[in-house]
């Protein structure tokens, strides 16, 4: 299984970026993926989760009403649109992938979302 985020860079306070996550390795939808952060200096957090059967999804608190998790229609690809940027969302974004209710998650190599003026 792979793992592949992209879309992270630097953005002002206020600012959105959108992050992209493809998973491959597996011929058939995944059941779950997620996003998670590692802030400098700290551990890392959960951000927000989707299913790949009925597309239930949940966000984090912090993140709640800023952050939206999708998904492609068709490909193991999720998406985290982030508006509202506020420094401290300053992370590298992780991405988690389920292929299976079974298995444990697979990760990405992270990418690097900085907020700033």
């Amino acid at each position: 299984v792979k793992v592949v985020e992209s879309g992270g860079g630097l953005a002002q306070p206020g600012g959105s970026l959108r992050l992209s996550c493809e998973a491959s390795g597996f011929a058939y939808s995944f059941y779950a993926m997620s996003w998670y952060r590692q802030p400098p200096g700290k551990k890392r957090e959960y951000v927000a989760a989707i299913t790949g059967g009925g597309g239930a999804i949940d966000h984090a608190d912090s993140v709640r009403g800023r952050f939206t998790i999708s998904r492609h229609r068709v490909k193991n690809t999720i998406y985290l649109q982030m508006n509202s940027l506020k420094p401290e969302d300053t992370a590298v974004y992780y991405c988690s992938v389920r292929p299976r209710q079974a298995d444990g998650g697979f990760w990405g190599q992270g990418t690097q979302v900085t907020v700033s003026s």
